[in-house]
Formats: C-alpha cells, structure tokens, sequence
C-alpha cells in the first residue's frame, strides 16, 4: 500500500537521488596505472623497464596523478649504458624523460603555437639548476614531435609512436633517442658519501642531530641511507622543549625514542600523500611496533601516535634513497609514554580525535603494559575503513528497503 501523498513520481526521484550519493560516497582508487605492468608488455623496452625499477623512478611515477613517460627502446638504452654513469646518474637522466604533465598523440600535435615547454621530474629533485630540467616540446611540420632539454638549442630525439594513453592520467610514448643533458649527466654524490648529522645541523635540526650522536643512534640511521630511508628531525625549538621528558628516559629508551623519527624505506612527499596508513620504524622491533599512522588533508601531511600528533613543517632533503622532512614535535610512542585518554577510549585503532588542548601527554611510563597487542595495526586501520565504507552501503539499502516496503 503506497502512503498518502506519495506519487510514483517523488518515489523514482528519491531513490535516484540515493543512488547518486552512494556512488559519490565510494572512495577513487590511489593510482590507477603501474609502468612496470605496461611496459612488460613491450619486450623492446625492457632495459628502460629494469632501469626505472632499479632508481625508484617507477614507484615515484606511479604515485602521479599525471605523468607522460617518453620511453627509450632497448637499443637507445644501451647507448646510454654503455656510458658507464653510476645509478644515481642514471636516475637524473631518466627523470628528465619523465614529464609531470599529460602529453598524448593528440596534445602533440595541437601545440599551441607550435612550441611548449614543460617540467619534468629532474626538475622537482632540486637538483636542475636554471632550466635545465624542463623539456621543449616542438609540433614540426609533416606530423614529427621534437624533444630536447630547455637548455639546449637542438632538436635531436622525435616522436615515435604511443604505447599507451588514459587520458588525462598517463601518456607513453616512444622518442628516438635519449634527451642529452650536461646538467643531468653531471656526477652524483653516493649517498653513503652524505654525511647525515652535518645535513640536519645544517638544516634547522642541530638538536636532533645533537641527540643522535650523543646517542649513537646515528650509526643506525647513516648505515640505511643506501637501502632507503626517511628521516622525520625536529626543529630546535620543538626539541629544546621536550629536553625535560627525554632527560627522563633510560639510555636504551633515548635510542628507541629517536629510531622512532626513522623509516627504512625511502618516501617521497607524494608517496606520504598517497600511502596514507601504518607505518614501522627504525625501532620497530617485534611485539614492540613503534609505528605510527600518515595522514593527510590536501598538501598537509601529518604523523599520528597514540599520544601525539605532529605536522610535517618542510622537506630538507627529497632525493631517492633519501628524504628528510622536519615536523613541528616530536614523536612520542605509546611504547614510552602513556597515551591520551581521546586515544585510549577511541573505538577505532586509528587515533582520529585529539585532545582539544593539543599538549603531549605526560610520560614516559616505560612499563611493558603499554606495548601494543598482537594484533596488526595495519589490519586494524583497514578494517575501520572497510566498516565507513560499508556503513554508507548500508544505510542506503536500508532506507531503498524502507521506500520499497510502501511501493
């Protein structure tokens, strides 16, 4: 029995207009591409294949939103090689062939007047100086495309062909041979040749770096640079004001305490937007977690404990193996310090809500009570966002069941 007042009509709009916000309400995924599986495709480009896996550049371009890779067949790659450049060298070069913005076929070919230039990821390292990492793009006539670096008066690769396009997510296509680049091709530091404390001191972080050479801690972070790391320092200030609490902690914890500001794998500011979630540490060790979750709201970036929240305030450093952020407080683990009561009656694992008075919790409290349980902060964290996204779902079936019960 239909209730009164209610038409057939005002029935079919109201459920349309549920489904329309249920198909809003379900999450895009992170990256809709991976450039290893494309290019494993095409056999003829397995060297520059291997060399984007080898320098990372592959995970920092699937982590775009919108790239354009010009792809080198294998024999343009050998000439490459064969220069004997060291991999760190290698990735400068590569990334000059990878542009941060969409060109397909068709964009190439409607060049406004003629000529374009863009930026490629050799220019988001830091490292280009001047123009040297942006790349001219030139519409030539009889249908050929031009590539050459911004600081390079000559033409010499052109357009090939396209090995894939989705527009407006990712392009790539094939040039005819390697974009020449002096800036590019200049020797690159090891990374275990950078001296990890003198960069901090150097950047704003004296007193963190203070504390992981008195410490010893330091060893542990430079001996991870060549395998990968991000290091989360404090600013002085931040640090100076915490100095009372780490005065307090036993030696071993000091340590465990400043392992805690590192990740074994490096992590580029778009990969810490996109990977937000659990993440180990340096101190990470067994049923002692000392993880923390990454969490962002647009271009901020912060790191949540059980006991604290601290914002990423600037990057020192963002270079493949290694990233250096500086964050406005220091990490407090809830293995040292107790956490926040919001925290402790929080239904999900995830800290969402902070104290409204933003202040640390008071600590530390080094009892092995604190230690977090067996189970998987990571499994926690998804199964919290599975139930939001269920819970959507659910409340539109149960209200389309409630409309169709009067139909």
């Amino acid at each position: 029995m239909r209730p009164h007042g209610m038409s057939s009509m005002a029935i079919s709009s109201f459920l349309t207009i549920l489904v329309l916000v249920l198909a809003t309400s379900v999450p895009a995924p992170v990256s809709a591409f991976n450039i290893t599986k494309i290019l494993a495709k095409h056999p003829d480009f397995s060297t520059f294949n291997e060399y984007l896996t080898k320098t990372h550049l592959a995970n920092e371009i699937n982590h775009r939103e919108t790239i354009t890779v010009l792809a080198l067949d294998n024999s343009a790659m050998s000439s490459l090689v064969s220069k004997g450049f060291s991999l760190y060298t290698l990735r400068n070069v590569l990334s000059l062939h990878i542009l941060v913005d969409y060109y397909g076929t068709k964009k190439l070919h409607q060049i406004t007047d003629s000529t374009t230039t863009t930026a490629s990821m050799f220019q988001s390292t830091g490292d280009a100086d001047g123009n040297s990492g942006y790349v001219n793009i030139t519409d030539l006539h009889g249908g050929k495309v031009g590539f050459a670096p911004a600081d390079s008066d000559e033409l010499h690769s052109f357009f090939v062909k396209s090995l894939l396009e989705m527009p407006y997510n990712i392009a790539v296509i094939q040039i005819s041979q390697v974009l020449d680049s002096a800036e590019a091709e200049a020797p690159t530091p090891e990374p275990s040749s950078i001296h990890l404390t003198s960069l901090l001191e150097s950047k704003g972080c004296k007193e963190f770096a203070g504390l992981l050479t008195s410490s010893g801690a330091d060893k542990t972070f430079q001996d991870n640079i060549d395998s990968g790391l991000t290091v989360f320092c404090v600013g002085d200030n931040a640090v100076k004001s915490f100095m009372p609490k780490y005065k307090n902690l036993t030696s071993g914890n000091k340590t465990a305490l400043l392992l805690y500001h590192g990740v074994p794998v490096y992590n580029s500011m778009g990969m810490l937007k996109s990977n937000n979630g659990i993440m180990n540490t340096l101190a990470t060790d067994g049923s002692n977690k000392y993880d923390f979750t990454v969490q962002n709201d647009g271009e901020s970036v912060t790191l949540k404990t059980k006991v604290v929240t601290a914002k990423i305030t600037g990057t020192l450093v963002d270079k493949d193996p290694l990233a250096v952020y500086k964050l406005d407080k220091v990490l407090l683990p809830r293995e040292l310090f107790k956490a926040s009561k919001i925290a402790d009656e929080a239904t999900a694992p995830t800290p969402e809500a902070e104290s409204p008075s933003g202040e640390e919790a008071d600590g530390p409290d080094t009892s092995d009570d604190d230690v977090a349980d067996s189970t998987s902060g990571k499994h926690k964290k998804n199964g919290a966002r599975n139930i939001k996204g269920g819970g959507f779902v659910g409340v539109g079936l149960a209200l389309c069941y409630g409309v169709l019960a009067f139909l």
